[in-house]
């Protein structure tokens, strides 16, 4: 049953980012471009996906345990740091430049568009480059304090 909502979960996102436009990297860049072809449509889709998850947050937590799940997993830090800022950073830019963010390019793949790959490679890479940095320096940390 898991992997059936898990399905459906993920299914009914990407037929939203679809029908949304966000699957679109001309429309997400014309959403970034102030100066000239401004397509504010994309707020919209923004402002309902708060909303949505505003109101799902109240019911869902409501519950004492997720429906398939031991427990809920939340976050337990709510301070800005270098890491959280950079990293923002570094993925508004990637979404201005490439017109993809991670959940838009997902459903693209179908249309097996070529730079929809090359921006899922890239993404790729940009994962296993952060966790190679992390543990770099992490276990430069744990040799300078032994």
């Amino acid at each position: 049953m898991r992997m059936l909502s898990t399905y459906l979960i993920g299914l009914i996102f990407g037929v939203g980012i679809s029908i949304s436009g966000m699957a679109n990297p001309a429309k997400v860049l014309n959403f970034f471009d102030f100066a000239g072809t401004w397509d504010p449509s994309l707020i919209f889709v923004m402002g309902g996906a708060l909303i949505v998850t505003f109101i799902g947050y109240r019911f869902v937590l409501k519950r004492s345990a997720p429906f398939f799940g031991g427990h809920f997993i939340l976050p337990s830090r709510n301070d800005l740091d270098a890491q959280l800022i950079g990293g923002s950073a570094l993925f508004g830019i990637g979404w201005g430049i490439a017109g993809f963010c991670p959940g838009g390019a997902l459903p693209a793949l179908g249309t097996a568009k070529p730079e929809v790959f090359i921006f899922i490679a890239a993404l790729l890479a940009g994962i296993y480059a952060a966790k190679f940095i992390q543990t770099t320096l992490a276990n430069r940390t744990i040799g300078a304090t032994q």
